[in-house]
């Protein structure tokens, strides 16, 4: 998930900042499921191109780059191989038993592989593959430059040397040499790929799962590419790329970044805030409902594999699964679940309904700024800050006044003034938090287009520094009649 922004290939990823829970080291948990629930199969056609790839991301609450170990999440680098292998069979289960799920996506970096805890996390990749998943190893960059480069050559190549020897044989394990890279030019990565390829030749190259250039956001550079014939693709494709509300002008957004290449092409990250209220049934009428419709529906129709951002992230809005403390995987939204269930091919008739796509609500407007009061990268993390973002319909700018004058987003967050949930005093940011009827939760929405604190009257919710762009904190100032304290409900 991150101010990369609108450049940035993360949901959460929209990300201006990212919440990073701390994954709880659980060793061995009990999912009350043993397998799939039914015996459903994908009702595609015989002719199957990538649609074997039914899968989901498990993801390092750090968004997978890092420094140090990328440590999925759930994990712990003090766990055991036995210890991983009982946690990961239990979340294939989970994954298959909730969604139909098949593949497991799994961030590797040269701090992972050849140390201590690499001999624990390949119990994620055995157990994985023991449950009959394909896993699908991707090299992460270090969480220091994110330039989309290989962060040192040498490293990256002993990583892959050890990952290779370890695995070429396993004919459920596939190799993605980088996620998204957005540092070379198309030649220069078809020639770091290419080197790949004559480096490691036990690997067949219809296990090797080449990235598109960019963000992984175009396949057709290196579909054409003679040195890479045989390979397959990886596409990554988000509704945060763009602002329509329509499924069919989402999909002509898709569609020219794959190509003639959909036979080859896994989408290996593709989601949409899950944990917010949206309803994926409606399709049409919120960027988030019509971008998921027409990716879910373009895989299926094309026949292409399907790997959901993410599966499991602790922190992450996007994240279709949650974990409870029982060790129970559980849907964040049912109509997000059935779309993706679509998407891979589950199903004769597409999960729809009439339902509005967005939470009801109004979006709060700034005067000065024209943009929206918003809760950054969907976060539902009490003590997130709130800022200004552009309005695109999302649950996280629907706001609610309550009878008792609290203004509450995802209808249990309340805008709270403030951080102690007592007192509030001048130049204190503005954030959400657990709602507790306190007088620093209770706004008065004033004729004169003022939003006021009850816990202090005379402090107005502000743009802080009068700024007007996005990513600007929102903080309470002293009532002063300037344009950053005026607001507007629509």
């Amino acid at each position: 998930m991150f101010l990369d922004m609108l450049t940035s290939p993360f949901p959460a990823k929209r990300m201006r900042r990212v919440v990073a829970l701390a994954a709880s080291a659980l060793a061995a948990v009990t999912f009350g499921v043993a397998a799939p629930a039914s015996a459903d199969t994908p009702t595609l056609p015989s002719k199957a191109a990538t649609s074997e790839f039914r899968g989901v991301n498990w993801a390092d609450p750090r968004d997978n780059y890092a420094s140090d170990a990328v440590v999925p999440s759930g994990l712990s680098t003090s766990d055991s191989y036995q210890q991983v292998y009982a946690f990961t069979t239990n979340l294939m289960n989970g994954f298959a038993h909730n969604l139909g799920a098949n593949t497991v996506r799994l961030p590797i970096n040269p701090a992972s592989v050849g140390t201590a805890w690499w001999t624990s996390y390949r119990g994620a990749i055995d157990a994985a593959t023991a449950s009959g998943f394909k896993v699908i190893l991707s090299y992460w960059e270090s969480n220091t430059s994110k330039d989309g480069r290989i962060d040192s050559v040498p490293a990256w190549n002993a990583m892959w040397n050890t990952v290779v020897d370890d695995y070429a044989r396993n004919q459920n394990v596939y190799f993605e040499p980088m996620n998204e890279p957005h540092g070379y030019t198309l030649d220069q990565w078809v020639g770091v790929v290419s080197s790949w390829i004559q480096d490691h030749p036990s690997v067949p190259r219809d296990r090797i799962v080449v990235s598109g250039t960019g963000y992984n956001d175009d396949v057709t550079g290196v579909g054409a590419a003679p040195q890479l014939r045989g390979t397959l693709l990886s596409l990554h494709f988000y509704g945060f790329w763009g602002s329509s509300t329509q499924k069919d002008e989402w999909t002509a957004n898709l569609a020219p970044r794959v190509g003639s290449y959909a036979d080859r092409t896994i989408i290996d990250e593709a989601g949409a805030p899950m944990t917010i209220g949206l309803n994926y049934g409606a399709h049409n009428g919120n960027v988030y409902t019509a971008y998921f419709a027409a990716v879910t529906e373009f895989a299926r129709q094309h026949r292409m594999g399907l790997v959901y951002w993410p599966g499991l992230r602790f922190g992450d809005s996007y994240s279709m699964e949650s974990l409870l403390p029982d060790g129970t995987l559980v849907d964040n939204s049912a109509s997000g679940a059935a779309q993706l269930r679509w998407g891979y091919g589950f199903g004769t008739t597409e999960p729809t309904n009439d339902l509005p796509a967005a939470p009801p609500g109004q979006q709060i407007v700034g005067a000065a700024s024209g943009r929206c009061v918003d809760v950054p990268g969907f976060s539902t993390t009490p003590g997130t800050t709130l800022d200004l973002w552009d309005c695109n319909g999302g649950g996280n700018q629907s706001w609610n006044l309550t009878s008792s004058n609290e203004l509450t987003v995802y209808t249990n967050r309340c805008m709270q003034a403030g951080t102690d949930g007592s007192t509030v005093a001048a130049g204190q940011s503005v954030q959400i938090a657990e709602c507790t009827g306190a007088s620093v939760q209770q706004w008065d929405v004033n004729a004169n287009g003022t939003i006021t604190s009850r816990a202090d009257p005379a402090l107005c919710l502000d743009a802080a520094g009068a700024g007007t762009g996005n990513g600007t904190p929102l903080d309470v100032w002293y009532c002063n009649g300037q344009s950053n304290q005026a607001w507007s409900l629509s």
